[in-house]
């Protein structure tokens, strides 16, 4: 089980000081417990955000100025990012229930080579790149593979519906979208080629004419 500690920090904590000091402004909010804002270790959340993703449970360790810790399990809901040096600058954690079913969006792995784009017919196109799901926490997956070797022909698509899922997972995105599929190749046109010998009599045509004497 991934595991992350936060401190509780109070509102008149200025963010700036708190990112100075290496560490990461955060709300806690969700399924039994009161919005609560913290500050996480950088470090350490960029480690479990690599494991985790926003599909993994976490239990979050919240201490605060007394010394007893609560522990809470959630999902890392969302994650500003700096804009131009790319670490997370605030965090947004849901609690949830591990006894009641979450809906989330799961990122899909491509897995294989289509037998069309094998063959050459055309390139695999990648339609969807995530899906909705419900499940319980434990439940969860970390993406979904999907297998495009299936796809041989131009007229193959692979749609929602037959994503293999894990036990315990229901699909919530509507099973007709198309998830992949292999586009005809485009055909490259010749282009006719250039006669030399047709450009050096035209200049030499117009040498001539330039050396002609005018009356």
């Amino acid at each position: 089980m991934n595991t992350l500690t936060a401190t509780k920090r109070s509102k008149t904590d200025k963010l700036a000081v708190i990112r100075s000091k290496g560490m990461v402004p955060a709300v806690v909010y969700g399924a039994q417990v009161e919005n609560t804002i913290v500050s996480v270790l950088s470090t350490d959340f960029i480690k479990v955000l690599k494991v985790a993703g926003e599909t993994s449970t976490i239990v979050l360790n919240i201490t605060g100025e007394d010394t007893k810790v609560k522990k809470v399990d959630v999902l890392i809901h969302d994650v500003q990012v700096d804009p131009v040096k790319g670490f997370p600058v605030h965090v947004d954690f849901l609690a949830i229930d591990m006894n009641k079913p979450v809906e989330v969006t799961i990122p899909l792995e491509f897995i294989g080579l289509a037998k069309a784009e094998k063959d050459g017919l055309g390139t695999l196109v990648k339609v969807l790149h995530e899906v909705d799901i419900k499940a319980l926490p434990k439940d969860l997956p970390h993406n979904i593979e999907v297998d495009v070797t299936s796809i041989a022909t131009l007229e193959d698509v692979i749609h929602v519906k037959n994503i293999k899922l894990p036990n315990g997972v229901t699909l919530i995105t509507e099973g007709e979208e198309v998830v992949a599929l292999v586009a005809a190749a485009k055909e490259e046109k010749e282009e006719a080629p250039v006669d030399l010998s047709a450009i050096e009599v035209e200049k030499r045509g117009k040498k001539e004419e330039e050396a002609t004497p005018t009356e």
